[in-house]
């Protein structure tokens, strides 16, 4: 599954998108034919001075079924231009036997350091191309950069594919940890709690 993509928003979709995008080889992956992602919830980490904020985030139903259909609305805002090179640092950890055990970063999945989401943008949606449904609709931006401003989207549907998972992503609950960065601040941090059922 491609990453969601959009502004302020972007952290909070792209946290969401790394946990089941598809890009690692096959010997790592394991074929899904139902999952089910229950309880999502989410917070801003931030500085009380990080200039991007979430201000709002909904999904539905719960739980969001894989295949399925989604419904998200989101709103954010940012007080400076989100310009290249845009860094994302994920920490992802898993509840085993009571404990939170971060996951290391393996093939471009678990905790991970994305240098530039400009260039994973890029290479998703080609500089030129229109932005995706519903972000074209709304008027949305999906390349950098991103000006200073508010964002909205409204309630949307998108429809959730097939996917394939990592070995190890599967059955559990998880915390996953989003801080964007540029120019060597902290811009954004966005924390989410899931938990994920498959079969």
């Amino acid at each position: 599954m491609d990453k969601y993509l959009t502004v302020a928003v972007t952290v909070s979709l792209v946290v969401f998108a790394l946990i089941t995008q598809v890009n690692c080889s096959s010997s790592r992956m394991r074929k899904v034919t139902k999952a089910q992602i229950l309880g999502f919830d989410w917070e801003n980490c931030g500085q009380s001075d990080d200039p991007a904020v979430l201000k709002s985030l909904s999904l539905s139903p719960d739980p969001i079924n894989i295949p399925g259909d989604l419904t998200a609305s989101a709103s954010g805002s940012t007080s400076v231009e989100l310009e290249s090179p845009l860094a994302v640092s994920l920490t992802v950890k898993k509840e085993v036997a009571g404990f939170w055990v971060k996951v290391p970063c393996v093939e471009d999945f678990g905790s991970c350091n994305y240098k530039d989401i400009c260039d994973i943008l890029s290479q998703l949606i080609p500089p030129g191309q229109d932005c995706p449904e519903p972000l074209h609709t709304y008027g949305l931006p999906c390349h950098c950069p991103f000006k200073a401003g508010s964002y909205s989207l409204p309630q949307s549907d998108f429809s959730l594919p097939r996917v394939d998972l990592p070995y190890w992503l599967t059955n559990g609950k998880y915390q996953v940890q989003g801080v964007l960065g540029g120019g060597g601040k902290e811009l954004a941090c966005l924390k989410v709690e899931l938990a994920i059922q498959s079969d």
